[in-house]
């Protein structure tokens, strides 16, 4: 990748009594946006979106990353993936490469019983900030009724 290419791919999900449920998204260099939730509740089928986005939602995406300052964290002392599921986030930008893996996290109270608690706070807010805006494309793109 180039010095001003970005990647970022989010994941999170586990394996229980529906199969294989997850939320996954990701933002390539070339600005296309994949989106897939699988929840097999209630026999769902799995929803896969795929839309480009304009250099400039790329770009208030470096934005909203390097203000976060998770490029600076480390996942050793976050708590390990297990039976309630997994998060996975891998972002790429210029010539740094991160990716990270922990626990599902339900709440704050998770987030303040760990033994980072800075760091997956840090973690915990970005995730959401990228959640509310991947869904908000989405939205936007597949959902615009017109007049």
């Amino acid at each position: 990748m180039s010095e001003g290419e970005f990647y970022l791919r989010y994941y999170v999900g586990h394996k229980g009594k529906f199969g294989h449920e997850f939320l996954e998204f990701e933002f390539r260099p070339d600005g296309k946006l994949r989106y897939a939730n699988n929840s097999n509740y209630k026999n769902d089928v799995m929803i896969r979106k795929e839309a480009y986005v304009h250099k400039a939602v790329i770009d208030e995406l470096k934005r909203i990353v390097q203000d976060s300052e998770l490029m600076q964290e480390d996942d050793e002392l976050w708590p390990q993936p297990d039976r309630v599921g997994r998060q996975e986030l891998e972002i790429v930008m210029g010539n740094e490469h991160i990716s990270f893996t922990t626990s599902k996290i339900g709440s704050l109270i998770d987030v303040n019983s760990s033994k980072d608690s800075e760091g997956l706070r840090i973690f915990y807010y970005l995730v959401q900030d990228l959640k509310c805006l991947v869904f908000s494309l989405i939205g936007l793109h597949f959902k615009i009724k017109p007049i």
